[in-house]
């Protein structure tokens, strides 16, 4: 006797394949709208091709799927999906309603087209994620499958107006500095604590993660399978993994509430984010936006984040890891994006081992988040970061810097570093440049403003390998202290105005090759200040600065600096 279920099903899936047969046209957003962005771009790029969705449409509610907050969908979408591309593909649309489900795996030609008032809602059991092999942290490892993945597919889109929810606070540990006494109150009556009470865990798996695990804080080295499934629950997901992936697209949905970093395309050509929304709760761990990592050809504009780390970061892979891939994130335009919250605005690497290039942001916001344009990594990564050119992005309330180069990157968000004092680094012996040294060349920001932060600039370079030919053009920014630039060569500051609240507006130490023209400060009794015994080459032509308020330290060479 058929099954009376499966009968219906036949029926449905044989009149859509009549409707594909008598329609074969193809749905596909035009790439012309995005044509104003190649206008007076500074490098070469070809023009980002949009996904092609054949018109073919089901609905998950064909294949039985209920939108009551309740019923686990995982096996209506897939058969969904399935059913659609049996057809050679289409659109899998999502009603409104509460759409709770497990895992969705996304193949070729396919379009999630979420509608009005649809929210999709990922499950909290953690037995529907099974461990996969995969790359977190730019390092090789295993994880838990992403609720939203794919690997090596050609033309996926996932658009609408609707939300897709990952569940994230099912797998988030917690720390207790970010929680108010009542918050932390009510988290911890369910979990584990560690030992000093203050990092906090939702099941003991992830506690084991945590307190057990080998190497690398997020990418643990392990032995068998059995040591694997023991810390499963700390291996969190991100929301979307699209892996070796052509033709992407993310259009008009919010993606927020991450079991790790929310969106993760990696090692995908052509890919557009467009007018999409990405939040996290600010206290999410490892909460990241948009992780775009050795990706060919992208586009992300007129799109919001809120996020608990980096909002929008580009990335290339870690250490001899990222190297061994050896593929750059690369031709890169984001345009007229806000960031409201996060570590960092805009940012690059610090998983950068496999090279960042050609890199367009303009006409961003970033409100308040801890830096605005933050570029960083650390010895032991190698790779090259040039030709990145930022434009037009204005800044408020901004606890660190506005403008951050950091190539002592330990792991910790700027604020954390801040509050643990973190400077200048001390140099005793300057290391040799192996394939492991990073470089950071050939950056050109231009109009830029900031009211409101910590520092208006920190250039924290290797003594080894300097911060190279950065170019800062038409800046404001007032802040409580001025700009400190160490071991930088070739930095050319033009019509830069800083307007610190104490101490000198300009500091400069073991820089080589600096060219400062029509800066402006306060008066002050000290509005320059040069140190470094590696320091030369340093000429300052300002309105602003004059040699009876500027202090050269005694180690620097004479003639090494000069003020016009």
């Amino acid at each position: 006797m058929v099954d009376n279920n499966k009968l219906i099903i036949m029926k449905r899936f044989s009149a859509i394949l009549f409707a594909a047969i008598v329609s074969l046209s193809v749905i596909a957003q035009s790439s012309d709208k995005y044509d104003y962005l190649y206008e007076n771009l500074p490098f070469s790029m070809p023009k980002v091709e949009v996904a092609k969705i054949p018109s073919n449409k089901v609905s998950v509610t064909d294949f039985g799927a209920k939108g009551d907050a309740v019923t686990l969908n995982t096996e209506a979408f897939a058969k969904a999906i399935q059913a659609v591309s049996a057809l050679g593909g289409g659109t899998v649309e999502v009603p409104a309603g509460v759409w709770y489900t497990g895992p969705i795996t996304f193949v070729s030609n396919l379009n999630l087209h979420l509608k009005d008032g649809a929210v999709i809602v990922f499950s909290s059991n953690f037995d529907d994620y099974k461990l996969i092999d995969t790359s977190f942290e730019g390092l090789d490892t295993k994880r838990c499958i992403a609720p939203l993945n794919a690997v090596g597919a050609t033309n996926i889109a996932i658009t609408g107006n609707g939300t897709i929810d990952g569940n994230g606070d099912a797998w988030r540990p917690v720390k207790k500095g970010k929680m108010t006494p009542g918050q932390w109150s009510k988290l911890t009556k369910k979990g584990k604590l560690n030992d000093k009470k203050d990092f906090w865990f939702p099941t003991d798996k992830s506690f084991n993660g945590w307190n057990q695990t080998e190497g690398n804080f997020n990418v643990p080295i392990l032995k068998d399978d059995q040591t694997w499934d023991d810390v499963k629950d700390w291996l969190r997901p991100v929301l979307l993994s699209f892996v070796s992936c052509k033709n992407v697209l993310l259009q008009g949905v919010t993606f927020q509430n991450s079991p790790s970093w929310n969106l993760h395309p990696n090692m995908c050509e052509n890919v557009i984010l467009d007018g999409v929304s990405v939040r996290n709760p600010w206290y999410s761990q490892n909460g990241d936006g948009l992780d775009l990592e050795s990706c060919t050809n992208a586009i992300v504009v007129n799109s919001t984040f809120d996020v608990g780390d980096d909002a929008i970061c580009i990335k290339s892979g870690k250490d001899a890891d990222g190297r061994r891939r050896g593929m750059p994130c690369q031709n890169v335009i984001v345009d007229n994006c806000v960031v409201y919250h996060g570590h960092g605005g805009f940012v690059v690497g610090s998983e950068m081992s496999g090279g960042v290039k050609n890199i367009s942001v303009r006409n961003c916001h970033f409100l308040g988040t801890d830096v605005g344009l933050r570029f960083k990594s650390t010895r032991g990564r190698g790779g090259v970061v040039e030709n990145i050119y930022v434009d037009n992005c204005n800044m408020i309330n901004i606890p660190t810097e506005p403008l951050l180069f950091d190539l002592y990157y330990g792991g910790k968000s700027a604020v954390e570093e801040l509050e643990e004092g973190s400077g200048l680094a001390k140099v005793e012996k300057i290391p040799a440049v192996t394939e492991e040294t990073p470089a950071f060349r050939n950056i050109f920001i231009t109009n830029i403003a900031c009211r409101g932060a910590r520092r208006a600039m920190f250039f924290n370079g290797l003594p080894e390998m300097n911060i190279e030919n950065v170019v800062v053009e038409n800046a404001s920014i007032y802040a409580e202290i001025g700009a400190e630039l160490s071991e930088a060569d070739g930095v050319v500051l033009k019509n830069v105005n800083i307007v610190p609240a104490k101490g000198a507006a300009l500091m400069l130490n073991n820089v080589k090759n600096v060219k400062v023209e029509g800066f402006t400060c306060p008066e002050s009794d000290q509005m320059l200040q040069v140190t470094g015994s590696r320091t030369a080459k340093v000429s300052i032509k300002s309105s602003s600065i004059n040699s009876k308020r500027s202090k050269v330290a005694d180690q620097v060479k004479k003639g090494s600096v000069s003020i016009k």
